[in-house]
């Protein structure tokens, strides 16, 4: 089996228009929380959201103005990610590489475009025509048009993978990759989690679930408290994330450092319940990332915890890693950047997880910004309110725990 290395990562978040400054504005500790925007606000007036910290489409070229918002934050996220891993495919070569995307709703933006058409046009003098849309909008909306932008877009002839897994599915997509490079399907993959829901309709149809955060009463971007007594729930935010995966002869083959080594991977389903999470099954998912990776509770020094800061998922998750890492927990450091750069979707997995690895090789860690009353029943070192540096982290842990009851964690650990 071939040993899995990452070679450049990037991503456009809340927190920044690119990964070093996502992750300096996390170790700052920064909340990217803010008000909704006016049409959202005209309807949930006291809803949040975690808006990106660019538009995406000002950092691509013009004839990607077309795509749909999620496809956009896709792109840049892949740009930067596979400038940083002096990424070029020979033409020998591109049909072993491949690309993976993990997206919870495609095409958002596009879709509330289509109806607002149809709604003005119905509404109007009767002049307007209802069925006359944009002929590319299919294209545009469907869930697998960001990896069709990227294969494009670089000219890979690899297989071409979409996941949907909600919170999980860029989680899945790094996974899936990661087997595929290992199992000697592939030699490399340009891993992508992207997510634009923040519309009017997406934004009603997560309110009515009753787990959006309520606005904090002194300060609004402080608001998504994970494993806090009076957390709330969480806010939505957008962006997208990207990781290159190589196998160590192909970057060993060019001459390319890798930042990190993917060792890890579990996946499981809870079959119970939509949204109510399943300890056994978290367990299940972590234990097998650390069979994956040979490696033993007490090898892992920091953990990205899933951490939504909804009241049964921080409680499940707590109680879940306290069964796998058992003794080893409580010298185990664990945060939920879900705190300052919102809940992604589609893009959390691998927006926390890229986070992870850079914490990995910087030895700092990124806080639970907003953890200043912790829920007795979240008793782990939660890392509450400041970052820490300095830090020997050796191999990390992320998971990623999903509406449907999909659980995934990944490990990857220091060269």
């Amino acid at each position: 089996m071939a040993k899995v290395l990452i070679t450049g990562m990037g991503a456009i978040s809340p927190l920044g228009a690119d990964l070093p400054t996502s992750f300096a504005q996390a170790l700052a500790g920064h909340c990217a929380v803010g008000a909704a925007t006016p049409e959202i606000a005209k309807w949930l007036p006291n809803v949040l959201l975690a808006q990106a910290a660019a538009e995406p489409a000002g950092l691509l070229d013009g004839k990607h103005a077309g795509l749909d918002r999620a496809s956009q934050f896709a792109l840049v996220a892949a740009n930067e990610a596979l400038a940083a891993a002096n990424f070029g495919a020979e033409a020998a070569d591109t049909r072993r590489v491949g690309v993976y995307v993990g997206i919870g709703f495609g095409g958002a933006h596009t879709v509330d475009g289509l109806y607002d058409r149809f709604q003005a046009a119905v509404h109007s003098d009767g002049k307007r025509n209802p069925v006359m849309v944009h002929p590319l909008s299919v294209p545009r909306m469907m869930a697998n048009a960001p990896a069709a932008a990227i294969s494009m877009g670089y000219g890979l002839r690899g297989p071409s993978h979409t996941y949907t897994v909600a919170c999980a599915s860029s989680s899945v997509a790094i996974g899936e990759a990661f087997r595929a490079i290992r199992d000697g399907y592939l030699d490399a993959a340009v891993v992508v989690g992207c997510e634009a829901m923040l519309t009017p309709g997406a934004m009603l149809a997560w309110n009515a679930l009753r787990v959006m955060a309520k606005p904090h009463a002194t300060d609004p971007a402080r608001s998504c408290r994970p494993f806090s007594q009076d957390r709330s729930g969480f806010v939505l935010g957008e962006g997208g994330a990207a990781i290159v995966l190589e196998s160590e002869a192909r970057a060993s083959a060019r001459g390319q450092q890798a930042l990190a080594e993917l060792c890890g991977y579990g996946s499981s389903s809870d079959a119970a319940h939509l949204t109510a999470p399943s300890s056994a099954e978290q367990i299940h998912a972590m234990q097998q990332a650390l069979d994956d990776a040979g490696l033993r509770p007490q090898d892992i020094q920091y953990l990205n915890a899933h951490g939504t800061a909804t009241d049964a998922g921080d409680v499940t998750e707590t109680a879940s890693i306290r069964g796998v890492f058992g003794t080893a927990a409580e010298q185990l450091a664990v945060s939920s950047t879900k705190a300052m750069h919102g809940h992604l979707i589609g893009a959390g997995g691998i927006l926390e997880f890229a986070l992870s690895v850079l914490a990995m090789r910087s030895g700092s860690l990124p806080p639970t910004a907003t953890l200043e009353q912790p829920d007795p029943r979240c008793d782990l070192d939660y890392i509450p309110l400041q970052a820490r540096h300095g830090r020997d982290v050796r191999a990390i842990m992320s998971n990623s725990f999903a509406f449907g009851g999909s659980n995934v964690s990944l490990v990857a650990k220091r060269l």
